[in-house]
């Protein structure tokens, strides 16, 4: 029975050209706006997650006058400290190399450098990089022997968490919207396509049909409208993608990151055209009188 619904689903494609290619278009349209929604968001999470690892990081500044054993102690006493993920100790000669790189001849100025404290930078961990859990910790180092000053950026890392959910909340928002806009149209389409076979489904289900036998080929309608909006959006977000990289001249997503992408995008396109060729055809099957 399996190809009897295949060729009469394709055969309600070649029957309904124009509302095929209408329906095909609104669920390429959601879905391009859909993908560019998705790009948007990632290299938002992208930009994000860079901001946030920079301000997930601290400096614990050594006193000038300690000794060679404070400062290790110091810095062992850092490294078992809950929600550290790496340190780096930094002396005073690495110190003066790195002020050395930065100002470039402006480091001349100063003929000794070294006055630059030795510090301790610390990265912490994912599940630590929130303020109130990094200012805790500050707290706690600048009571220790040897520390000069906590050095945290508590500002930069509450406007990052702030943005990050706003940009999660709004890119959700908007594409909820775009997905359910697609379900109705393709819903829509199918009921029309459906309102106008009503006296062919009315003699089927006359003669025995059942409601699950006459949804069958509009369910494969459908889906491949789904998968044909699903590609088309899929070309259109990559060539804009690429474009996009191309302008600014930076490097694009990996490969297999973009054929990933391209398949969720075929992959929703054929569920949004079974969703709503499955809620039409089901309720409006269910709804002709046979008398």
């Amino acid at each position: 029975m399996l190809p009897y619904f295949i060729r009469e689903g394709f055969a309600n494609l070649r029957r309904a050209t124009f509302s095929a290619v209408a329906s095909t278009s609104a669920i390429a349209v959601a879905l391009v706006l859909v993908g560019v929604f998705g790009i948007v968001g990632y290299e938002a999470s992208v930009v994000s997650e860079m901001l946030r690892e920079q301000a997930s990081q601290m400096e614990v500044f050594i006193e000038q006058d300690a000794t060679d054993d404070v400062q290790e102690a110091l810095h062992a006493r850092v490294q078992t400290m809950p929600g550290v993920a790496q340190t780096e100790f930094i002396s005073h000669e690495e110190a003066a190399k790195i002020f050395r790189e930065e100002f470039g001849e402006g480091a001349s100025a100063f003929e000794d450098p070294t006055f630059l404290p030795a510090s301790i930078k610390i990265e912490m961990a994912p599940s630590h990089a929130h303020p109130d859990s990094m200012a805790r910790a500050a707290d706690v180092i600048d009571r220790w022997r040897g520390t000069e000053e906590v050095v945290l950026n508590r500002d930069l890392l509450t406007r990052v968490a702030q943005n990050r959910q706003l940009i999660n909340a709004i890119g959700l928002s908007l594409g909820g919207i775009v997905v359910l806009a697609a379900v109705f149209l393709v819903a829509n389409t199918i009921r029309l396509t459906i309102y106008a076979r009503r006296l062919l489904i009315r003699t089927m289900k006359l003669v025995g049909a059942t409601d699950r036998f006459v949804r069958r080929p509009f369910l494969v309608e459908g889906i491949v409208q789904g998968f044909a909006g699903g590609a088309i959006a899929g070309g259109v977000v990559w060539g804009l993608y690429r474009l996009f990289f191309q302008q600014i001249d930076q490097t694009p997503l990996s490969l297999y990151t973009e054929l990933l992408f391209f398949g969720g995008l075929v992959g929703s396109g054929v569920l949004l055209g079974w969703l709503g060729s499955y809620f039409a055809a089901r309720r409006f099957i269910q709804n002709i009188e046979l008398h």
